[in-house]
């Protein structure tokens, strides 16, 4: 998951914004009669307030001060808030007291999230530079060649794969009705996943719902029929947003007003060939031509950065 230098600063600690609680405990000697704290010396902590609980030697559980008497944070006399009887000794008080507005901020903020700034200059979409048009035989393998905007690689594991200029969703085009194709390929972070696209009306293209990077197979289920595959302005988003509301800002086309395109939440279901992308995907207003530039800002959450970060906080669900 990303991970940054300073996410050492950035660690969990106690938090206090605002009138709340604050946990209290101090150290003193000092005696008690009938319902009346006699506090002799201080020794170490907070002041003693209102609240506190009373701990020491024969001292009664659940003993608590409910009052000043001539003390006020120190030596001198409190209201106690049942009848005990005390000798000297070293005592204890605490509790979680919320006097305090503000609460003091002496411990710090944390884990603090981040933004991500997504910034892409996506290429034109293509209808065929996945596969160009051919007839595919029923239930036979698609030939997946490398056109506009797409290069044929080797990966590390000796595969041959289609890449694209960026994550985007599919578009899948044949002639003949209700034909489904199964692409199969990986994400931007190498996750293998495949995808089931379903082709309801002839000649009608379909675009998918996943974000490929790399398409290493494709098929067709049915019987022989003109095929094509290519890529659509249905972009992949680099981290899980799950939200729009974490979508602080999204420009495109050297505009200054917020973007109206498309976006769609990631899928946060268990990820199967008809889900949708574990990420989420956005579709800019204006078409993409390899000039038109989008850039969004994405509010990260914790679980998403920083030491309580989760790979499926920041990066989604298990491809599948």
């Amino acid at each position: 998951m990303p991970q940054f230098s300073d996410d050492l600063f950035l660690g969990p600690a106690q938090t206090f914004m605002g009138t709340g609680n604050r946990p209290y405990t101090t150290i003193f000697t000092g005696s008690m009669s009938s319902t009346t704290l006699t506090v002799t010396a201080m020794l170490q902590g907070a002041p003693i307030v209102i609240g506190m609980y009373v701990d020491g030697s024969s001292v009664t559980d659940g003993t608590y001060i409910t009052g000043y008497g001539t003390g006020t944070g120190g030596i001198g006399t409190y209201t106690i808030n049942q009848s005990v009887t005390a000798s000297s000794t070293t005592m204890y008080a605490h509790g979680n007291i919320a006097f305090d507005d503000p609460s003091p901020m002496d411990l710090g903020i944390g884990p603090l999230g981040r933004v991500y700034i997504w910034d892409v200059v996506p290429q034109a979409a293509v209808t065929n530079n996945i596969a160009a048009s051919q007839t595919a035989a029923g239930a036979g393998a698609v030939t997946l060649t490398a056109g506009t905007s797409a290069k044929s690689v080797v990966r590390n594991d000796g595969t041959t794969a289609i890449q694209l200029d960026l994550p985007r969703a599919l578009k899948v085009n044949c002639s003949t009705t209700a034909r489904a194709f199964t692409i199969n390929g990986y994400d931007y972070y190498g996750q293998a996943m495949s995808e089931v696209i379903t082709v309801a009306t002839a000649a009608t293209a379909v675009t998918g719902k996943k974000a490929f990077y790399q398409v290493t197979s494709a098929t067709i289920a049915g019987s022989a029929t003109a095929v094509v595959i290519g890529t659509s302005d249905v972009l992949g988003l680099p981290v899980r947003v799950f939200n729009v509301a974490y979508v602080t800002s999204v420009k495109s086309n050297s505009t200054l007003a917020q973007d109206a395109g498309t976006f769609v939440a990631a899928d946060m279901a268990t990820a199967t060939t008809t889900t949708g992308d574990v990420r989420g995907t956005y579709a800019p207003a204006t078409a993409s031509d390899g000039t038109v530039r989008t850039v969004m800002t994405i509010a990260l959450p914790g679980i998403a950065v920083g030491p309580n970060a989760t790979r499926v906080g920041a990066l989604g669900v298990t491809q599948a």
